[in-house]
């Protein structure tokens, strides 16, 4: 059962009535308001509004892997589409996923196809799958649209794995050696100050009054840190999602290095495999680049994939379209012409994927080698900064009771 928000117009009064109601899809929800004397005028599914309700409800991509191969296995041995889905949704242990099942088999049971049904949910099933679904379904071969998709996920997840496993490092390195930094600004330097201020004359050395101003901020005016922190969170937040801020950052991943490189091959990579899988499909040319456009995850990267769609659609062939554009690497277009003249486009294209994947895990190790020696010499600094801040004063002390005494 699935929640559908409705608008219908009640005869009886005369008016438009909005509200949800339950049902197993919209067919059935639509025949639940006839038999209550409501004249459906639009039906559409219930989505979560607030991030922890997204949150709850997330499909992750493991989950979709294995929707789509057990689908594919079940209807590759010969079992009808409803009844196969059925038996992935008894199996399926994600209760978000289970929702959208059983709606699409309220659909399916209904009259409509596979494609439209899941199109419906674009959060969990996107262009790609969607398309792949469709030409499956329109030549007979939706098991091995099935089993491609699943492919075609597992490798885009491994490889957004590896992006995100080697982000993630120098992120926590960073983290913890700032948790450290703050506990001495808070804890230690102000037990140093202390201790001189109770000796007349003495003065600290420069490093150390610095870091004990930084101390008092924070200890003092901690709210105002706070309060900027929170500030350019939540301003980063929703500037990342406007369309300025989305190219932004996506001009960035292209052109700062040591990134750059990762992040082009990480976009061919995803480009070529894509393509690959929905030509294999038989889905045409150009559908097949307006979708890829729209899955590759840069702005800029698409923008150059539609413009190459354009000139496809006047006749030029996709490699002479695509050669000297910026934001692809040289191979990719040679290859795709290479496919172009042997008639094997797919097989190039799948190639093509495989060597970036492969170049996306070297360079991914390659800026590895690099962030822990620069990670290491960063700590090696502040830590040296700040103990330098709490033991010069001491050596300053010592000095001068050992002067004293003699």
């Amino acid at each position: 059962m699935q929640t559908y928000v409705f608008t219908a117009h009640d005869s009886k009064t005369g008016q438009k009535v909005t509200a949800d109601i339950e049902a197993d899809s919209e067919n059935s929800a639509a025949r639940l308001l006839v038999e209550k004397g409501l004249t459906p005028l639009d039906i559409k599914p219930k989505t979560q509004s607030s991030s922890l309700g997204s949150f709850r409800n997330r499909i992750p991509t493991k989950q979709r892997v294995i929707f789509s191969r057990q689908l594919s296995t079940l209807i590759n041995a010969g079992l009808p589409l409803v009844q196969s889905l059925q038996s992935v949704g008894t199996q399926t242990r994600n209760p978000a996923l289970k929702s959208i099942i059983n709606s699409v088999i309220g659909e399916v049971e209904g009259g409509g196809t596979l494609s439209d049904s899941l199109s419906k949910y674009p959060r969990v099933f996107d262009d790609v799958y969607v398309s792949l679904i469709a030409a499956g379904e329109t030549s007979g071969t939706l098991d091995k649209s099935l089993e491609r998709l699943a492919n075609q996920q597992e490798k885009d997840a491994e490889i957004i794995a590896k992006v995100r496993g080697a982000m993630i490092y120098p992120i926590l390195v960073l983290v913890v050696l700032g948790a450290v930094i703050i506990f001495m600004l808070t804890t230690i330097l102000p037990q140093v100050q202390s201790l001189y201020a109770s000796l007349p004359g003495a003065k600290l050395p420069f490093v150390t009054v610095l870091l004990l101003d930084i101390s008092h901020f924070l200890i003092h005016d901690w709210w105002v840190m706070l309060t900027i922190v929170i500030f350019l969170f939540l301003f980063g937040f929703r500037w990342v999602r406007t369309i300025g801020g989305k190219s932004t950052i996506d001009s960035i991943k292209l052109h700062t290095p040591p990134v750059k490189d990762l992040f082009s091959k990480l976009y061919m990579a995803r480009f070529a495999r894509t393509a690959s899988t929905m030509i294999g499909s038989g889905i045409p040319m150009i559908k097949m680049l307006n979708t890829t456009a729209a899955a590759v995850g840069n702005v800029h990267v698409a923008a150059s994939i539609n413009r190459a769609a354009d000139e496809v659609r006047t006749g030029k062939n996709l490699s002479d379209s695509l050669k000297g554009d910026p934001n692809f690497l040289d191979l990719v277009p040679d290859m795709i012409k290479i496919g172009e003249q042997s008639g094997s486009l797919e097989g190039m294209m799948a190639k093509t994927a495989d060597y970036y994947e492969k170049e996306v895990d070297n360079q991914i190790k390659s800026i590895s080698t690099i962030i822990e020696p620069v990670l290491m010499v960063i700590v090696g600094v502040m830590a040296l900064i700040v103990v330098a801040a709490v033991l010069l004063p001491i050596y300053s002390l010592a000095g001068k009771n050992f002067l004293s005494s003699h």
